[in-house]
């Protein structure tokens, strides 16, 4: 067999481990080191390709801002401070059509300045959000949409783990996608909350009962100004801090990374929501998601250094290439994968299966690699929402406590806000400004 059509069954073998409940990483890594062991006719290729792989690949010092900003995303969380932010949105915006939902994506957005881990949102929001929906009247299909929704933004906005993951595989500054993901995520939490707002304007039944939302909301206890400034004020300084000392240029994203995690231990101390028995149950918690991204950053690495010893990559461009369908094709054909891989994979895997494959088809037309990351990631968000995998969703229903919600319920809430994700994505594909007008 040809080089190339190892690479092709590799790809096909590791998506069919995965489907069969392979560990991600397992899956990359045993495909890469078989595929290189046939390719090279020995031993010594594959086992040098791992050695290469888990110790010049994760040797940089880069590597620190995944544990530091992981951290103070669980010390942001553990600490209530998504449900002190939702409180002061949910004051400022309940008056307005759909305002408990608006407020839901506004204190997202906020919450995912800080965290950068979808999965936390998903999992503070589920708690916090969807049962003052209900209470208020909304309709628990729209409640749930709204959380899975406005959770994905946290893949987008700074400072997102996704950033960084894709940043380090392609060679790129943390910094300069930090900066490219700020547009879009605040384009797309805009465009979550006019559709909030107009399907609750002209297609009330579907949001819900709207005398019950008159109701609770005249039956509210109004927070006073300065109960709402100490409520939102330690999450907003955290974030300046954090964000205003990057794009300042006062310190690195990996310093920031460690000023962040700082500044939430020390919340969450003067909070009364720290001992040492919590703070050792989140140090682990950390160590156990870092261990498994750095795991897949290893495995891709393997994967990435196969596929070109494969030529995969350069005979999938010279085939693109005769089909003569231009740099927007590609896109599409790209785009597609990445949302059909969204049904069975996780965002993660998808970004690290896809990326080493089409940047070398993409290099011909001088494509920005970070303009490429963001069109990457909403891409690959989109797989959050998408049955039958949708790590949000399923996050939302393990940690709902209501039989009334069904995971169909939660699919079909999210859906809405999935094919708002496509729009923005081709707003993002159309005018690549606005995703780099700020690097």
């Amino acid at each position: 067999m040809t080089g190339i059509e190892i690479g092709l069954i590799s790809i096909v073998a590791i998506l069919l481990l995965i489907y069969l409940g392979m560990y991600v990483p397992v899956a990359l890594g045993l495909v890469s080191l078989l595929s290189v062991w046939y390719l090279r006719d020995g031993l010594e290729a594959p086992i040098y390709l791992v050695t290469l792989a888990a110790s010049n690949g994760l040797e940089d010092y880069v590597f620190g801002v995944i544990p530091l900003f992981v951290m103070m995303g669980l010390l942001v969380s553990h600490a209530g401070m998504g449900r002190d932010i939702y409180q002061v949105a949910n004051q400022l915006l309940n008056k307005i059509q759909g305002g408990v939902g608006v407020a839901t994506v506004a204190a997202n957005a906020v919450f995912a300045a800080i965290t950068g881990v979808s999965i936390a949102s998903a999992s503070v929001f589920t708690r916090v959000a969807v049962p003052e929906m209900i209470r208020f009247g909304y309709t628990p299909r729209f409640a749930v949409g709204v959380v899975a929704g406005s959770s994905v933004l946290g893949m987008l906005i700074p400072p997102s783990v996704m950033l960084i993951v894709y940043a380090i595989i392609t060679e790129q500054s943390v910094a300069a996608m930090f900066k490219a993901g700020v547009i879009p995520g605040l384009l797309l939490a805009l465009a979550y909350i006019v559709a909030i707002v107009i399907t609750a304007t002209f297609f009330p039944k579907f949001v819900g009962d709207p005398r019950q939302m008159a109701q609770v909301a005249r039956a509210e206890e109004q927070l006073s100004s300065q109960q709402l400034a100490r409520k939102a004020l330690p999450l907003l300084l955290l974030i300046l801090l954090v964000l205003g000392g990057i794009y300042g240029g006062v310190f690195t994203p990996t310093e920031a990374g460690a000023v962040g995690a700082l500044g939430a231990l020390l919340m969450a101390y003067l909070k009364k929501q720290l001992d040492r028995n919590v703070l050792w149950s989140l140090l682990v918690e950390t160590g156990h998601i870092v261990a498994s991204i750095l795991l897949l950053i290893v495995a891709a690495t393997m994967y990435s250094r196969m596929l070109g010893i494969s030529g995969l990559p350069s005979g999938l461009g010279e085939w693109i290439a005769s089909m003569e369908i231009g740099l927007y094709g590609i896109l599409a054909i790209y785009i597609a994968t990445l949302i059909i891989l969204g049904t069975i994979l996780d965002t993660t895997s998808i970004i690290l299966i896809m990326v080493p494959l089409f940047i070398p088809v993409l290099a011909p037309y001088g494509v920005d690699l970070i303009w490429f990351g963001i069109v990457t990631i909403v891409g690959a968000e989109i797989g959050l929402l998408t049955p039958p995998l949708g790590i949000s969703c399923y996050v939302i229903k393990s940690t709902l406590a209501d039989d009334r919600i069904s995971l169909l319920d939660v699919f079909a809430g999210a859906f809405p806000f999935a094919v708002i994700m496509l729009i923005i994505l081709i707003l993002l594909i159309a005018f690549p400004s606005l995703s780099l007008v700020l690097v």
